[in-house]
């Protein structure tokens, strides 16, 4: 399953992010049962879920009313927030909820220049704030969003100043800003703050990465999550399910030009790219300046592979630079090696590479090593033997669809 979160038109709040996973078929009296427990160790705060329209849009709003505004330190704050005791919240959402407040926590050191142990929540230290990031966080478990692959499209941020602890603060607030860092955010459109630190907090410890635009998916569901504005135009978080029709990963490009390297150099940095962990290896001839010719080298790798193979490039190849073209999207299709009998000069085995989208096989190729056998044992040159087996396998698979 794939779940896009969407706050390129309001922002994001930690109301609305309750709301809007509600809205998408969270129990709402259970998460309501939650967020008051949770605020109760904090001062205390009511919750009300209710369906209200947003410029005719109809979404869940969810007004948490606190009872008290807490200023706490850090820590004092993380031994209140291991007190808190539900059967509905376990290890795992407490641990998430303790990720969300240590990611505003962090933001806040370094735009203050503090030490963690410094830092004193205000506004997102108040039994609100703990209410909607226990509530969002109970949310996005009892929709089991934490078994899917989960995207955010770019965050509005709103415009001009907002008041707080600190006095007046641009829009976004300093530590907003912070914890956005990497994340595509737009201005707008009102001056007013649509992105707290409390929505964003919870926003990139939801979020695997960011798209800019919606993947190619099949929806299944939809959420809307009120903020508590209502001016003229849509106030709501949107979050959307549904299937992929093609699975995504996230992997990096490396790719750099040489001109000095030979023939013997650069199979064997081909192969010793492989042997590293790249997940592919090409190598393109170029026209390079002062008309020299010379090779493109690229590499796609895991993310967590990229510092070991630029490492490798660097030594192997004595390039200068290397161009990094971080948290690059492909579209894969699910992969299946599976067996089956071919006709070549009397039935035998073979395995075949297999892709498939959904449950329809799109492409299938035998096995090089089997393609090879078969060609020996038959004298049939190495190309008919694919050709032919290839041909059998998908008349093959048709007959079974139509089973």
């Amino acid at each position: 399953m794939v779940t896009v979160i969407d706050p390129q038109l309001a922002g994001v709040s930690g109301n609305m992010m309750v709301g809007a996973l509600i809205d998408l078929g969270a129990h709402p009296e259970r998460t309501a049962e939650v967020m008051e427990e949770a605020a109760s160790h904090f001062g205390g705060a009511s919750v009300e879920v209710s369906e209200v329209k947003r410029s005719g849009l109809r979404a869940t709003h969810v007004d948490v009313r606190a009872d008290d505004s807490l200023s706490i330190g850090y820590m004092e704050f993380l031994k209140r927030l291991e007190r808190i005791s539900h059967p509905g919240i376990d290890d795992e959402m407490l641990s998430m909820a303790r990720a969300v407040f240590h990611t505003m926590a962090q933001a806040e050191a370094t735009v203050h220049g503090l030490k963690l142990d410094e830092v004193h929540f205000h506004e997102v230290g108040a039994a609100d704030a703990v209410a909607d990031v226990l509530g969002a966080v109970f949310a996005y478990f009892d929709l089991n969003l934490h078994r899917d692959t989960v995207y955010t499209l770019p965050v509005a941020v709103g415009g001009g100043t907002v008041s707080g602890a600190h006095g007046r603060m641009p829009v976004p607030a300093p530590a907003t800003a912070e914890i956005l860092r990497g994340f595509p955010v737009t201005g707008g459109p009102v001056e007013a703050e649509l992105a707290t630190p409390t929505g964003a907090a919870l926003l990139v410890n939801m979020v695997r990465g960011y798209r800019r635009f919606y993947p190619s998916m099949e929806i299944q569901a939809t959420g809307y999550g009120a903020g508590d504005m209502d001016p003229d135009f849509p106030n709501v978080l949107r979050v959307v399910r549904g299937s992929e029709a093609v699975h995504h990963d996230t992997v990096t490009l490396l790719e750099t030009n040489v001109d000095h390297l030979s023939g013997e150099v650069l199979g064997n940095l081909f192969e010793s790219l492989m042997d590293a962990g790249a997940l592919d290896v090409t190598l393109t001839p170029v026209i390079m300046k002062k008309n020299r010719p010379g090779q493109l080298i690229r590499v796609i790798c895991r993310e967590n592979d990229h510092e070991m193979i630029l490492k490798h490039l660097f030594s192997e190849t004595g390039t200068l630079g290397v161009r990094i073209f971080p948290q690059v999207h492909r579209g894969v299709l699910e992969r299946r090696i599976m067996e089956a009998e071919v006709d070549i000069k009397g039935r035998r085995r073979a395995r075949f590479k297999v892709g498939l989208l959904g449950s329809r096989v799109v492409n299938a190729r035998i096995e090089y090593e089997d393609a090879r056998r078969i060609s020996l044992e038959t004298g049939v040159p190495l190309r008919d033997v694919m050709e032919m087996a290839e041909k059998q396998f998908r008349d093959f698979m048709k007959d079974k669809d139509k089973e």
